[in-house]
């Protein structure tokens, strides 16, 4: 774990270096679709996509968590209502399937579709039919946004999906590779402990950081 501490210095050098492993004449010439999975992956995707003037867009989702316990996810839910569940911990913790997609009709209609409206003034999210798309994420514990994000992209039949993330922990890029097209990455990490770990720096995104990125008019 100690050799991967603080291996990135921050977002700019993680998305510098993220070009170099991402064919970036193909994401401009192909005009890939970048898709965000969180605040961070949003300023990660505008620096990974620099001078470039492709599009760039946030799917929503919320952890859906144990009820016995705030720090355990095991399952997520995004804007389009696609649910993917941890089925190991969901069996060993004995949690119902009713309270799974409870709290993720409550989570939807209670912070999803605020999220909407605030960052996207009730724009639904677009349709990613025959698109090339780039998913980006500054990290991934569980990789339950990336398995989320692929559920919902892939229902709208792209002509292809790929990811980005600088830091990934093994066993999760195992588990993504056969649904995507290709995984871009740095390090994968056998002992992945949390995100923030691996970067210098993770400065805070503010609702008026993201509220710029979103209404920029960056489609081609």
């Amino acid at each position: 774990m100690k050799k991967y501490k603080n291996i990135l210095i921050n977002r700019q050098d993680a998305a510098k270096k993220l070009q170099d492993v991402i064919p970036m004449q193909r994401l401009k010439d192909e005009n890939w679709r970048l898709i965000a999975l969180s605040r961070g992956g949003l300023e990660l995707a505008y620096q990974i996509r620099s001078k470039y003037k492709n599009s760039i867009d946030f799917l929503f989702s919320e952890a859906i968590l144990a009820p016995n316990n705030s720090e355990c996810e095991i399952a997520r839910v995004c804007e389009s209502e696609e649910i993917v569940i941890n089925e190991k911990l969901v069996s060993a913790f004995g949690i119902k399937y009713d309270y799974i997609y409870g709290e993720a009709r409550r989570k939807h209609e209670e912070k999803i579709l605020s999220y909407i409206y605030q960052y996207r003034k009730g724009r639904p999210f677009s349709s990613m039919h025959n698109q090339i798309v780039l998913l980006v994420d500054e990290g991934s514990e569980t990789g339950l946004k990336f398995m989320t994000a692929l559920k919902a992209i892939l229902a709208m039949k792209p002509k292809a999906v790929y990811i980005a993330t600088p830091v990934v922990p093994s066993d999760v890029l195992d588990s993504l590779e056969p649904f995507a097209d290709d995984v871009f990455f740095l390090y994968n990490i056998d002992d992945y402990v949390e995100t923030s770990l691996y970067y210098e720096e993770l400065e805070k995104i503010d609702e008026e950081r993201i509220e710029k990125i979103l209404g920029e008019k960056n489609e081609v």
